[in-house]
């Protein structure tokens, strides 16, 4: 007995190892390698895996459109063994990427008296929308939202191959005429999250149905339909829209309850490309890679050749410099601001002093009577307020001051009404700034800013018997300054490409109101037991579908136009201003924001409309471009897919593409100098001028200085010499200008930063 029980022991031990020695890897293939005497890819790589004595559910995902390769279930002497064949370009560990967590349409000028888009034709654009495709990579759907709702849209469009999915959970009649496609992705989870054997962990249903609301929300901000009174739990109440209203949704779940793979998200884009999408939005990102090794930049390749307008968010690593995810430069990269509506709440203390503050808490509230305060300012987790670390006995009935950081916000709250709190105080600290996110609280709760945060403390640690009530003010609009940079919005510089100044341009991502899943409460907590329709989420996940359905809506506008045009319209006519016509802020501190943080600025989907000149640029420039980046030229293939690559018509910089804005690394040179071109969208005999605006340690001089148009659509170049002045300290902090063509109709903006080491 002694002896099976040993054995089977022994067993499992080997089962165990087997199982976690296997892992998800992205294998590149020789596209044109294949032998004839395989009808198909799937076949030559499901042979190739066989040959490796790889089990027969080894090979996950067979990619055909967005990369040129497959996913597999390997060990480490299988992927050896791969690495050294002649048709395997590269091996590369899947990894893991993260969501970056409405008054939006009016604060954009969408919603005017004059309909869409003053001076142009609603009706045609609204018709023309009809046919533009957004495809969404997220969490899911939950379609019953009214925001899907297909009332008087067309028949699809013809182009359309996509579909939707049948799952425990899902029927294919869900999809209507304004949500086309519903697809799920979850092999490279599975995997990941012990799906290779008989020892797994439960894990979610294989459906494209949506049970944590990031997707719903990122979907309809894109082209969600107008639905009258939207409201999160009576907070920004009003009609929710999306930007593109008339646009097609198609969902493409590729993230789960750990996250999002890259053997996934490769799998949404591929099958999104072949599907007809116009537009394709990914609200995710991970850190910096070089681009071979980058999931998202090499199927956002693919997309572009295609003519798919990729766009996708920065991240949520802000204020610390940097801290970019999706830089390549064929993706549009987007940062968060502020809308001009607010939520404020208020914390009145014992000394009759009242602190500002924002709230979504729509609970009953605590009354009139003010109750004692507490900050436990010794212990570093109750004074975070991390589950398990507050006393009750120390808590019960009082208002809780806790720091923001380490755990989430809501859950905060949620610790400190489990130990018998009866409010809480958010407090920020250097870190966050004066940076205010409202949130949906299961308890009332104001979250404040650094400064108000140590007023309050001090009160608290001063004043022996210290009380406060807090009070909510519901919705108020036209909020001045708006927008200003979120802190949270990650920033450059660009670490993979200095050459190129990321982001592109930043877009609402503060307080935004949209649909949500009825699977799961506003706070996303197991223990808010609340159901909303709507729900308010902050975020670069919330900017990015902005940019999504105001590229569709270029799109339809502009049929002829490339992606890179697209991009360079919504990048040149961005502004840098807010509503007092002061800079753009900075909400980490409230000092003057720069393109590091806002990249061009904030987008204007008016003038963007009609820019008048647009920076255009080909797959060949592309080309040139990763070539010019020291990769090899597998490396190149492993982004480009084509088996021809030779590399031998590259930059001599990286900062030669043609891109609708400039960053200028001096490094141990003096002189940088660029050359771009600009292409006419306007009409004929347009004559533009150019304006430069730089530091004093720079000089910017731009040959010609006018540029005559003859005709719509003709070219004309222009080269600018930047020159660092002598006595410039090598170590001299970034600065930033800009290059300005303009005429009486138009200004086609570029920002520029200088720098002269790295970081």
């Amino acid at each position: 007995m002694a002896s099976s029980t040993f054995l089977l022991g022994f067993l499992f031990l080997v089962l165990s190892l087997t199982i976690t020695a296997k892992k998800t890897y992205i294998v590149h293939m020789k596209h044109h390698d294949k032998p004839l005497s395989f009808e198909t890819h799937h076949d030559w790589y499901s042979s190739s895996l066989q040959a490796l004595s790889a089990a027969p559910d080894s090979l996950l995902y067979s990619y055909t459109t967005a990369f040129n390769g497959f996913a597999a279930s390997l060990d480490p002497e299988q992927v050896e063994l791969l690495r050294k064949s002649d048709s395997v370009l590269g091996v590369y560990e899947d990894t893991l990427y993260t969501l970056h967590t409405t008054r939006t349409p009016q604060f954009l000028g969408l919603d005017t008296e004059f309909g869409l888009w003053a001076g142009h034709n609603t009706q045609q654009l609204e018709q023309a929308s009809r046919d533009v495709i957004i495809g969404v990579l997220d969490t899911g759907v939950w379609p019953e939202s009214k925001s899907f709702d297909d009332s008087d849209m067309p028949d699809l469009p013809s182009k359309w191959r996509g579909e939707c999915e049948s799952a425990p959970d899902f029927s294919p009649k869900f999809c209507n005429k304004k949500l086309i496609g519903a697809r799920s992705f979850s092999k490279g989870y599975h995997m990941a999250t012990g799906g290779g054997g008989i020892y797994q962990k439960p894990r979610e249903v294989e459906s494209p149905r949506d049970k944590d609301g990031h997707g719903t929300h990122t979907a309809s901000t894109a082209a969600g339909a107008h639905v009258a009174n939207a409201s999160l739990l009576g907070y920004a109440s009003g009609t929710a829209r999306g930007m593109a209203t008339h646009a097609r949704v198609a969902s493409y779940k590729v993230c789960w309850e750990t996250g999002c793979f890259g053997a996934d998200i490769l799998a949404g884009m591929d099958r999104a490309i072949q599907d007809g999408v116009d537009v394709l939005s990914l609200s995710l990102g991970g850190g910096s890679a070089p681009y071979y090794r980058d999931t998202i930049a090499i199927g956002a390749f693919a997309a572009m050749e295609k003519g798919i307008f990729v766009s996708c968010s920065a991240g949520n690593s802000g204020p610390t410099k940097a801290t970019l995810a999706n830089v390549a430069p064929w993706i549009m990269t987007v940062g968060a601001g502020t809308l001009d509506r607010d939520f404020p709440a208020y914390a009145v203390l014992g000394n009759k002093i009242r602190y500002n503050g924002v709230s979504l808490y729509s609970g009953q509230g605590m009354g009139n009577k003010p109750v004692g305060l507490v900050y436990n300012k010794g212990n570093m987790s109750s004074n975070l307020c991390l589950p398990g670390s507050l006393d009750p006995a120390f808590v019960r009935g009082k208002v809780v001051i806790c720091d923001r950081g380490t755990n989430a916000r809501v859950e905060k709250g949620a610790v400190v009404r489990d130990a018998g709190g009866v409010g809480m105080i958010l407090a920020n600290t250097p870190v966050s700034g004066e940076e205010l996110v409202a949130d949906s609280h299961l308890l009332p709760a104001v979250a404040v800013g650094r400064k108000v945060g140590d007023l309050i403390r001090e009160y608290a640690r001063s004043d022996p018997k210290p009380t406060a009530v807090l009070v909510f003010g519901g919705t108020v609009l036209n909020v001045r300054p708006s927008p200003v940079v979120a802190a949270f919005s990650s920033r450059g510089p660009n670490m993979v490409t200095p050459q190129i100044l990321k982001p592109d341009v930043i877009g609402p991502g503060v307080n935004i109101l949209a649909a949500w899943s009825e699977a799961i409460g506003p706070t996303g907590l197991a223990k808010d037991t609340r159901k909303t329709k709507f729900n308010i989420m902050s975020g670069t996940s919330m900017s990015c579908p902005h940019i999504s359905g105001l590229a569709a809506l270029l799109k339809a506008a502009h049929p002829e136009w490339s992606t890179s045009a697209i991009k360079s319209a919504l990048m040149t006519t961005a502004y840098t201003e807010d509503n007092t016509n002061s800079s753009l802020r900075d909400a980490a501190d409230g000092s003057l924001s720069n393109p590091w943080a806002h990249g061009a600025g904030h987008v204007d989907p008016q003038k963007a409309l009609s820019p008048g000149l647009v920076y255009d640029i080909s797959t060949e420039e592309y080309i040139s471009f990763l070539c010019s980046l020291g990769y090899t030229i597998d490396h190149v293939k492993t982004i480009v897919k084509r088996p021809n690559v030779t590399c031998s018509t590259k930059f001599k910089d990286p900062g030669e593409l043609n891109y609708p804005s400039f960053s200028v690394l001096f490094g141990d040179k003096r002189v940088v100098r660029y050359t771009r071109e600009l292409t006419n969208v306007g009409p004929s005999r347009s004559i533009y001028k150019v304006t430069v605006n730089g530091p004093s340690t720079v000089g910017i001089s731009v040959r010609p200085t006018t540029l005559i148009f003859r005709s719509a659509g003709e070219k004309k170049r222009y080269t600018v010499t930047f020159v660092a002045k002598r006595g410039t300290s090598p170590m001299a902090r970034s600065e930033f200008g800009s290059i300005v063509w303009s005429n009486a109709q138009n200004q086609v903006k570029s920002p520029v930063s200088f720098s002269w080491t790295l970081l």
